[in-house]
């Protein structure tokens, strides 16, 4: 199965880095099977990197997410106006649908937890104990990347790393 997986975020702002860093890590261990698209933010352009894929992940830090991380399916939603250089990943979704007037596969968000996100500061330690617990849960994602079991792990977020 193709999986395209988006890490958001600026590795020079403190727990913005934390999507970054995951990719990093992603783009060592070469999955096959496994596209990588890496940026400080999700663009218009970005529903092409959607074209083939038959499962997507968006990988991304959080203000108000909730320790270590949340897990969930998104839909196509228009969120912004389209001439907005930044969005959300259901807008990317949507702009896939409007543009190839098709279905996009099916997607997910990994949203972790950030507390500092400030300019020039390295991640702190709540971020490092939370990038930990999505590394492990990324993992499971990838070692069964189908809708189904995807699916079933957004049940499952009693999970305590």
């Amino acid at each position: 199965m193709d999986v395209v997986v988006f890490g958001v975020g600026n590795p020079s702002r403190g727990d913005d880095a934390i999507g970054p860093r995951l990719m990093a890590e992603l783009e060592a261990a070469a999955r096959p099977g496994v596209r990588l698209v890496e940026d400080f933010q999700l663009q218009v352009e970005h529903a092409l990197d959607l074209e083939g894929a038959a499962l997507a992940l968006f990988i991304d830090a959080g203000t108000g997410t909730p320790a270590p991380f949340t897990f969930a399916e998104i839909e196509p939603r228009a969120s912004r106006a389209v001439s907005s250089h930044a969005l959300d990943p259901a807008a990317v979704l949507q702009v896939f649908r409007d543009v190839r007037q098709a279905p996009p596969p099916p997607a997910f968000v990994l949203c972790v937890r950030g507390e500092s996100f400030e300019l020039g500061a390295p991640l702190s330690e709540g971020a490092e104990r939370h990038l930990t617990a999505a590394r492990q849960w990324l993992a499971n994602c990838l070692a069964n990347p189908t809708p189904e079991h995807w699916r079933q792990l957004t049940g499952d977020l009693a999970f305590t790393p």
